[in-house]
């Protein structure tokens, strides 16, 4: 089998500069970030953060590091779950930025890179992210790096939009989601030639499926994976255990 070909430079450039856009996106979209996730999901999206970190079972002692962070929602909940010392990173420095104020002291956000974290081998007990994988540039990088800062038995949880498998219900939410949540989203937050609301939902389109994305997640490096859909399948959370 002929070795597969190193990506180019011309490739690594396309990816720098496709990463930079959708973090300025980000950061012009993070001031009404949390209003139109609650405002589109009927809130929803605040009671599946909630049941992922009851599912989670924390008890305190756990060591928690929450990627693509966002403002902070998803480590929050958390928090309220009962765990212990918890570190949020996102690459958009304006979502950490409003991440910290709303946690205060109770939590610390830096800005990383998911795919490159500064975080030493074996060094947290859980990681977990929300609604924030679709956007790595490498998404198999970011998994194999959250593996990889976790310690053996450590957990790494995935919240995100999948796509529902009743085709009737299929097609109800697809129109919502690809006509009347950009048509709102991009309204209420300004617009703009980045088109957030538009991309969001495309990106949702494009992602792996649950069973595709448990195995993208063994293959980096994980070993039981465990699928709960949400809401007739609009999201799912997966539960990953490093070996």
């Amino acid at each position: 089998m002929a070795p597969t070909p190193a990506p180019s430079r011309f490739d690594d450039e396309q990816s720098r500069k496709r990463g930079r856009r959708i973090s300025r996106m980000f950061d012009r979209i993070a001031p009404t970030y949390d209003m139109l996730n609650h405002l589109l999901s009927a809130n929803t999206d605040t009671r599946w953060r909630k049941q992922a970190a009851g599912m989670l079972a924390l008890d305190g002692t756990e060591r928690l590091l929450d990627l693509c962070c966002g403002t902070g929602d998803l480590a929050v909940a958390m928090k309220d779950g009962g765990a212990g010392e918890i570190i949020g990173t996102d690459f958009s420095p304006e979502m950490v930025r409003l991440a910290q104020v709303k946690a205060g002291e109770h939590i610390r956000f830096q800005v990383a890179d998911t795919t490159d974290l500064p975080f030493e081998d074996a060094s947290f007990d859980v990681a977990t992210v929300g609604f924030g994988v679709r956007n790595l540039q490498d998404l198999d990088a970011g998994f194999r790096e959250a593996c990889r800062v976790l310690r053996p038995g450590g957990r790494f949880l995935v919240l995100e939009f999948s796509r529902p498998p009743n085709p009737i219900f299929r097609g109800i939410y697809h129109t919502y989601f690809m006509i009347v949540l950009p048509m709102i989203g991009n309204l209420v937050s300004g617009g703009g030639g980045d088109n957030a609301y538009t991309y969001l939902p495309r990106s949702v389109m494009a992602f792996p499926g649950p069973d595709a994305l448990a195995e993208r997640l063994k293959q980096a490096g994980f070993g039981s994976v465990d699928v709960t859909p949400l809401t007739g399948g609009i999201a799912c959370i997966h539960i990953a255990t490093k070996p």
